[in-house]
């Protein structure tokens, strides 16, 4: 049996009366909607309900789903202790969902279990479903730092798992909007809050789920939205079946944006393969930006590619430009997935006898010993972009006021430690933005009597 029905909702405690007190009465339409969803999940009468939450353990690269026969969970963090749930698992779909992810190389499973308790981002939901409807058990589901791409693959795991086990299963992706719409709100104000919440609620109401994996990252950063990954994971989930998709509500008189949709499973529909189709794209779109590669992003490219399928450094290519060989300079290499930063090592002068060595070194190295990073695989390959950037002579400044976050990259220094940022980095739009990464890079303290140094670059993507 094919899942039932999904569900994207938002999780604000206050919304639970013993928590709010009266403010929930600002947020009527969100309470209004969140008993329409109730009421559908127990016309569905599931004997599973699966929940995507943004506040359980998270990794960068692991889909995380809790482990065990159960949890609990109250909102005593919230003041409200009395307000207490307990719900057992669906073990047996946990171990099928995992099993299949497993098959298709997806990261994911029940390791790196850590704080057992359920979350509010299932506590919310769950006290709306629990108000009309009990006999059920839950799977709760976490978001990664994977790509779009893999997050809806995911979600395709999610539904076949169901299918398998012939279940009766409502999923629900509970995740807040941009948390960024008003100067007083509790995150601030960026333009880019109100204009992600417009358009992903638009997505909502007409089922675009390929306006949610095409988002800028720059962009959903800046609006500091939280559920977009467990929307993604949900699309999946919904792959190659005709929805009807309603807005039930959006509000967000408190800064932070609240939306509950809903998605009933019609018929199958082949037009929406919408992972195969977003693929193409990608693959499409990718080989244009390989066609129009110069010698020294096409010298990184090639160097990774033969490092990780061959497991050592290639020869440096004959016939490579002479500045490339004749020169010497700090380079960095960076490669991003699906817009999303994979790798990035770099060096603030030369180490190597010429450019073309220094980028060969530090292409393996971002690939390969990037301490953010698991190492690229073979399957990541035809995913990457690379970008170099070749560093000009650094000169050291006397105010904030000599520095151009587009033009100019920072060091700072205090004795033997050292932090560097780039230039023109997307959300990184200021010399003071700079300067405190730098610093926090560096493991230096903003009282502490520091040396600044600027530099240009110049950049190869």
């Amino acid at each position: 049996m094919p899942l039932l029905g999904t569900f994207i909702v938002p999780h604000p405690p206050l919304i639970i009366p013993d928590i709010g007190k009266g403010q929930e009465h600002q947020i009527e339409a969100t309470v209004h909607a969140f008993r329409r969803v109730g009421q559908q999940v127990a016309a569905f009468r599931p004997e599973t309900v699966i929940f995507i939450t943004p506040h359980n353990v998270m990794y960068a690269d692991y889909l995380h789903m809790s482990p065990g026969s159960g949890a609990e969970g109250d909102f005593a963090s919230f003041g409200a202790d009395e307000v207490h749930m307990k719900k057992q698992y669906d073990e047996a779909l946990v171990n099928e969902i995992t099993h299949i992810a497993s098959q298709r190389h997806i990261p994911a499973g029940t390791m790196g279990a850590r704080d057992p308790s359920l979350d509010h981002g299932v506590l919310v939901p769950l006290y709306f479903i629990e108000q009309v409807y009990h006999t059920y058990q839950i799977v709760r589901i976490s978001i990664a730092g994977l790509s779009p791409l893999t997050h809806y693959r995911f979600g395709q795991c999610i539904a076949d798992a169901v299918a398998r086990l012939d279940k009766r299963v409502v999923l629900i992706a509970s995740g807040d909007l941009s948390h960024k719409l008003l100067p007083d709100g509790p995150y601030g104000y960026s333009p880019e809050g109100p204009a992600f919440d417009k358009q992903i609620t638009q997505a909502m109401a007409d089922a675009d789920f390929m306006k949610f994996l095409t988002f800028e990252e720059s962009f959903t950063d800046a609006a500091a939205e939280c559920g977009l990954r467990g929307f993604i994971i949900m699309a999946g989930a919904l792959d190659g079946l005709a929805v009807e998709s309603h807005l039930l509500s959006y509000e967000g008189p408190f800064g932070v944006g609240y939306g509950v949709g809903s998605f009933r499973i019609i018929k199958k529909d082949n037009a929406r393969r919408i992972g195969d189709m977003y693929q193409e794209n990608l693959t499409r779109h990718l080989r244009q930006i390989k066609d129009g590669e110069d010698a020294y992003v096409l010298l990184a490219r090639l160097t990774v590619e033969a490092f990780v399928r061959n497991g050592k450094m290639p020869n440096r290519p004959p016939n490579l430009p002479k500045e490339m060989t004749e020169n010497a300079a700090g380079v960095f290499v960076s490669l991003k997935e699906e817009g999303r930063l994979r790798g990035c090592i770099g060096t603030i002068t030369a180490t190597e006898a010429c450019i073309a060595d220094e980028i060969m070194r530090n292409a393996v190295q971002a690939a390969a010993e990037d301490p953010r990073f698991d190492p690229v695989t073979e399957d990541e390959l035809d995913l990457l972009v690379y970008s170099v950037d070749v560093l000009g002579k650094a000169e050291t400044v006397s105010s904030v006021a000599e520095l151009d976050a587009k033009r100019y990259g920072v060091i700072v220094t205090l004795g033997s430690r050292r932090g560097l940022l780039l230039p023109n980095l997307d959300g990184v739009n200021t010399p003071d933005e700079q300067i405190t990464i730098a610093l926090q890079k560096a493991g230096i303290g903003a009282y502490e009597n520091y040396s600044i140094d600027r530099f240009e670059v110049v950049r190869h993507t």
